[in-house]
């Protein structure tokens, strides 16, 4: 705990110091952060599950109660406006008492919408960051989401402290409990609605805690990105095939963001997944401070047509498959990105503190990341290998179609695809996978 809180601290220092910077550099006094509000569902009187702003929460772990406020300048302690009302229907947050509580300065709020008598009168020169715009104009800000504040805060996101450090290794390893789960519930004949309640009572989370939503796919299923529907039909073990899931876990409002694929059988598809698992190795060790990420996915792409030239997938060499333009049919997206706050960590195309855009290598538009690896940062390293329908048959209409072995495609189909993806803190002298770390091969 002694570590924790030194690292928290650490942490807090590293934050207030980025403020005054930017503060001097906008000509503002002030940033009130915004937790945000719950949402009502449309007629009815539930809300959907709130989540908080991920500038708030980068400050502390309070992830799970809206109407708090934050009153940071840099060099004064903070002030946490913490919402806690009086309330017979829901549970109400108990007071601050944890280990980061020390850092701020808190006051209470009972009703959300007396915040205004502990929010600068002056506001002048103080800028609103948060989702409820309408909120902050009625509260008489006029700095509401500056672009070049966002693109400072979003930019230096990048850079982890120790103490983040920390809570994505705790959020990887909840996730890695449930990764195990999972992998035994499939190989036990589940359904994919069954694998899904054994990850997330692995990783102790409800389907409202995890991140995003687990991707948690049987045989072709596998092919569709962001399939999301859990289906409660166990498969016959005779046509059972193949298994993806992508699935991460949260900690301290951090997030883990894992995949992993299986074969039922050991068969040609387990030598594919094989294959792809070693190149992704070798793109983790690829990870080096000074080297272009977007240059790292360029050669992921090598990688995988040297794949489909060894599978006899694609009858040329890896060189001409290239050339061709074929490998994006069967890698139709990026090799990862930053991960933090957030799955998808804003910053990942920003050359400097401006924002100054930085564009995915040409022909690679769906590359999350272009930045420069640098030490500190955290990264997802996923690449896959699919058989996507609608894909394969504009290959198939295509001039590229006739180097196509559609009979060894055609054999894969059901398998649906391949994705790999592990969490990796890259340090100056080394790289950190804490997925692999953790035991999950």
């Amino acid at each position: 705990m002694d570590k924790l809180m030194s690292d928290y601290q650490q942490h807090i220092e590293e934050n207030q110091a980025r403020v005054v910077k930017l503060l001097e550099r906008e000509n503002l006094d002030a940033l009130v952060i915004h937790s945000g509000q719950a949402k009502r569902q449309f007629l009815d009187d539930c809300n959907y599950p709130f989540k908080c702003n991920p500038l708030f929460k980068a400050w502390l772990p309070v992830t799970d109660n809206p109407n708090c406020w934050l009153i940071v300048n840099g060099k004064d302690k903070p002030t946490l406006i913490f919402y806690r009302p009086k309330d017979f229907w829901h549970k109400v947050p108990d007071e601050p008492q944890d280990f980061w509580a020390e850092q701020f300065e808190v006051q209470l709020l009972e009703k959300p919408e007396q915040v205004e008598t502990l929010l600068p009168y002056d506001k002048q020169r103080v800028a609103y960051l948060g989702e409820q715009l309408e909120v902050a104009k009625a509260l008489g800000f006029e700095h509401i989401n500056p672009e070049p504040v966002l693109n400072y805060l979003h930019y230096y996101r990048a850079y982890k402290t120790d103490y983040e450090h920390f809570c994505l290794r705790e959020a990887n390893r909840l996730a890695v409990a449930g990764h195990k789960a999972a992998k035994d519930a499939f190989y036990a004949g589940a359904s994919e609605f069954e694998i899904q309640q054994a990850y997330l009572n692995a990783c102790g989370h409800s389907e409202s805690e995890v991140p995003y939503s687990n991707i948690v796919a049987l045989n072709q299923n596998a092919a569709i990105l962001h399939y999301s529907h859990f289906d409660h039909q166990s498969i016959d073990e005779a046509d059972r095939c193949s298994f993806l899931i992508d699935a991460g876990a949260s900690y301290n409002g951090y997030a883990a963001d894992i995949t992993r694929t299986y074969s039922y059988r050991d068969d040609e598809f387990g030598q594919l997944i094989n294959a792809v698992q070693a190149m992704q190795e070798r793109m983790v060790e690829g990870l080096k401070p000074g080297f272009s990420y977007g240059q790292l996915h360029v050669e992921c792409h090598k990688e995988l047509a040297q794949i489909l030239s060894d599978f006899k997938l694609v009858s040329l060499n890896a060189d001409e498959i290239i050339e061709q333009g074929i490998v994006g049919t069967f890698f139709p997206h990026g090799l990862g990105h930053h991960l933090g706050l957030q799955v998808h960590d804003m910053g990942g195309f920003m050359a400097d503190e401006r924002g100054t855009h930085v564009s995915p290598p040409e022909g690679h538009e769906y590359l999350r990341c272009t930045r420069d690896i640098e030490p500190t940062m955290v990264f997802t390293i996923e690449p896959g290998l699919y058989f996507i329908d609608s894909l394969l048959k504009d290959l198939a209409d295509s001039p590229q179609g006739v180097y196509i072995n559609w009979e060894k495609v055609d054999s894969f189909r059901k398998y649906g695809g391949i994705r790999i993806e592990d969490n990796v803190i890259v340090h100056r002298e080394r790289n950190e996978n804490m997925t692999r770390d953790l035991g999950l091969e």
